[in-house]
């Protein structure tokens, strides 16, 4: 029996959560379908299986800052998809980010017989809040294009609510969350125990949406040189978070890895994992953390968290304090008191950190790739 040609459609494969989403599901879907990685840019930092077959739409890595090259590529890139579908004979096209997404809903339009499902993987009304142009743009192109579309699947509950109450968007929606490979490297929660230092650990881009500084201001706030951060990653805000640290007096307790390829091997390091993002579409690097058994902190951001560590039931967070969820600590988004509190409440209960540390793991395994990808392939055939 023939499998069925699919295509998956984004910018790059760059480090990103939605590019190691597609990396991971590509490893099962090769097995079921005929697949076509379709790329705008040839930028692949993930692993990608011998057997997808990879097309590169533009001849060069980023894309332009110039706005008549921006639409020139436009154009090419709804003229060139297309040929990809008609000559790689696509029966399904499925695409990942917004971009993708629009061009897949164009595709929708002009090729009636290619089943086409778009995923967006962020929180919109967040994600666009502080640029008023984007948000026009966002609310004038979603109900338009994406509503021409078979079905949308995101990762997140509340994703889907913010598209449908704050966009018009209309077309069925589906929530798949985002998948993890799970092995047996994990802390041991029989050995957690009080020690002289505490460690605490951050992943991700560091820019302001992530809100490191949250961070490295409860350092300081803290006062206490047995806290010690350790963040993970490169970004924009780099040169500022280092220049707060310096300027606080605080650099000594901290250490700037930038970027690693051996992320787990540091997260098993620590006795924390923070996450201090204002906003999320679905937090890969919680998930990673809790699959490695570390017991977390998180703000109670929109998306991802509160299913991840309360599986979505609401909580009350009073201002100043924490909240002990079924999976980890949680505060309020940008809350300074909040954290330090959780901090210093982990580090005196090396019990609590126990039981999270087992905890955090079991709930990881709920997300493990072949589990998630029996969701994915299901909404592909449907």
């Amino acid at each position: 029996m023939s499998k069925t040609n699919l295509s998956i459609v984004t910018i790059t494969l760059s480090n990103g959560g939605a590019e190691r989403v597609i990396s991971l599901l590509l490893k099962k879907l090769v097995k079921d379908f005929n697949v076509t990685l379709v790329l705008f840019y040839d930028v692949v930092d993930y692993y990608i299986p011998p057997e997808v077959n990879k097309i590169v739409l533009l001849d060069r890595q980023h894309q332009s800052s110039s706005i008549l090259v921006k639409v020139k590529d436009m154009f090419s890139l709804i003229s060139r998809y297309g040929r990809t579908l008609k000559n790689e004979d696509i029966d399904i096209s499925m695409s990942f980010l917004t971009l993708p997404n629009i061009i897949n809903s164009i595709m929708s339009m002009r090729y009636k017989k290619v089943k086409t499902i778009i995923s967006e993987r962020c929180y919109p009304s967040l994600m666009y809040k502080y640029n008023k142009f984007s948000m026009f743009l966002v609310k004038i192109a979603f109900p338009l294009f994406y509503n021409r579309n078979d079905m949308l699947f995101s990762n997140s509950v509340h994703i889907n609510k913010d598209l449908k109450d704050n966009f018009g968007v209309k077309l069925p929606m589906h929530v798949v969350y985002n998948p993890i490979e799970m092995d047996d490297k994990m802390k041991d929660p029989t050995t957690i125990e009080t020690s002289d230092h505490f460690n605490i650990i951050n992943v991700g881009t560091l820019y302001a949406p992530k809100n490191q500084k949250l961070l490295l201001e409860t350092i300081a706030h803290l006062n206490d040189e047995s806290f010690r951060l350790t963040l993970l990653g490169q970004g924009p805000g780099e040169k500022d978070l280092k220049d707060y640290a310096t300027q606080s007096g605080i650099m000594k307790f901290v250490d700037f890895k930038g970027r690693v390829t051996n992320v787990k091997d540091h997260l098993l390091e620590n006795d924390c994992f923070v996450l201090s993002s204002n906003n999320e579409g679905f937090p890969n690097v919680l998930l990673e953390a809790m699959s490695a058994g570390l017991p977390a902190i998180s703000t109670n951001c929109m998306s991802g968290p509160l299913e991840l560590l309360n599986e979505n039931e609401p909580i009350d967070i009073e201002a100043g304090q924490f909240t002990k969820a079924k999976y980890g600590l949680m505060i309020n988004v940008g809350d300074l008191e909040g954290l330090s509190q959780a901090l210093i409440y982990y580090k005196n209960h090396p019990e609590v950190r126990s039981h999270y540390s087992k905890m955090s793991y079991q709930r990881a395994k709920h997300y493990d790739l072949p589990n998630i990808y029996k969701q994915v392939q299901e909404l592909i055939i449907s």
